[in-house]
């Protein structure tokens, strides 16, 4: 493996209904099953914050690419769903919405950027063929 820039680090004890804290203690939460699983949903689950990571990284990697372009694209708003859907046989699957503002550019500007966020970002790398990803920019589908 590549050396890598910069490496994350947290523990979880318990799991779902556990706890999780980062090594620098700058995050450290109650995670709890969401009440459409059973849960008392009175803490964060893995979906929530996935959907936050996601979309921080998708934001930031489309304003990255629109300076690379001359465009200023750092005013997006992302509402990003991260879904656990049932499948045949038991195990859930994930699946992820993007939701995409970007106000300062044209929908065609915007668009071209989600595209290429899309390539690049590396949470959609990530999953890319193992997650049904949907994206919308400025009302358009991609």
């Amino acid at each position: 493996m590549t050396a890598p820039t910069y490496t994350a680090e947290a523990r979880v004890t318990g799991g779902r209904n556990g706890r999780g804290r980062t090594a620098d203690g700058r995050l450290d939460l109650t995670l709890r099953l969401p009440k459409e699983m059973g849960g008392d949903g009175e803490g964060v689950n893995p979906e929530q914050l996935f959907a936050i990571g996601y979309a921080a990284c998708f934001g930031s990697t489309m304003s990255v690419l629109g300076q690379r372009k001359g465009l200023e694209a750092d005013d997006s708003e992302i509402d990003a769903r991260a879904m656990l859907i049932p499948t045949e046989g038991g195990p859930f699957k994930l699946g992820v919405e993007l939701d995409v503002t970007l106000p300062s550019l044209t929908d065609a500007e915007a668009a071209d950027l989600g595209r290429a966020a899309h390539r690049l970002c590396p949470y959609s790398s990530a999953i890319r063929g193992n997650v049904d990803v949907a994206i919308v920019v400025n009302g358009t589908r991609l």
